[in-house]
């Protein structure tokens, strides 16, 4: 058979098929599973108006043939996609997915896997995935967050924390910072997303308490001048829908000292 005959007949390789999702290896703690949810859950709200990204944690991703014969599984805490069906997956497949790996990843670290999260696999997010935002934290050390953006002649570049010591995350217009509270019975200290303003990006549930709270100020005020002036104009019911809790509690004692519901739109502008 000739070179040029054998070139012809050549097919290459297939990617692996029989692929392991789930390796029967729990996370570290309690409070990592925690951890690793609240970010899950958090960028579900945060990203609640869009439909084209995936969100996962502790699950593998795979990215060649080799890594697969070497079962050299990875498998980040947390990390986010963009740009992406957000179908569910029981792993995220690089061949599978177009070449797509994370734009975003979090790895919960703890004394035993520290070094590995902030050598190997940051060495492996660096140069293979090319994850533009790696960020680290270990949730039973609240001084423990640290994270790179990817620099595409220099690398990895060490982010500096603002003056609430939180990072940015460029990919999802975001920042990481902790959180002292309590989450599913247990108080301790959190790694949350803030959006650009240093807002909390709330989970779902503390979405609907705030919601809940919102709806119920508005009320409160409406009766108000409603009971003081008669019927309230939509145009003003719409400028109150803009405002937040607070500020519509302050409007309280507005409209209770004012004479008139004109003097009392005055102090929305």
């Amino acid at each position: 058979m000739s070179q040029a005959t054998a070139f012809a007949d050549w097919e290459p390789p297939m990617p692996p098929t029989n692929l392991i999702f789930d390796d029967g290896e729990p996370l570290e703690t309690n409070r990592h599973r925690i951890a690793m949810n609240v970010l899950i859950r958090s960028m579900h709200q945060a990203l609640a108006e869009c439909d084209d990204y995936f969100a996962g944690g502790n699950m593998f991703i795979y990215y060649s043939s080799a890594q697969v014969r070497n079962r050299d599984f990875r498998g980040p805490d947390f990390f986010v996609v963009l740009g992406v069906d957000g179908t569910d997956r029981p792993g995220w497949v690089v061949w599978e997915e177009n070449g797509r790996y994370p734009d975003v990843i979090v790895e919960l670290m703890s004394p035993s896997t520290a070094e590995v999260d902030t050598g190997t696999k940051k060495d492996i997010y660096e140069r293979i995935f090319r994850t533009p935002d790696y960020f680290v934290f270990d949730p039973f050390d609240p001084n423990s967050l640290q994270g790179w953006h990817l620099d595409l002649n220099e690398g990895y570049q060490p982010l500096a924390p603002n003056e609430q010591g939180r990072l940015w995350c460029q990919r999802l217009g975001l920042w990481l910072g902790i959180w002292s509270g309590t989450i599913e019975r247990v108080p301790a200290v959190w790694l949350r997303f803030y959006d650009e303003a240093g807002n909390l990006v709330p989970l779902p549930e503390e979405a609907a308490g705030q919601q809940g709270l919102l709806e119920g100020a508005m009320r409160q005020l409406l009766r108000l001048l409603a009971a003081r002036f008669g019927t309230v104009p939509p145009d003003v019911e719409l400028l109150l829908q803009a405002l937040d809790v607070n500020q519509l509690g302050d409007l309280v004692e507005v409209a209770i000292s004012v004479d008139s519901l004109e003097q009392f739109v005055t102090h929305l502008s």
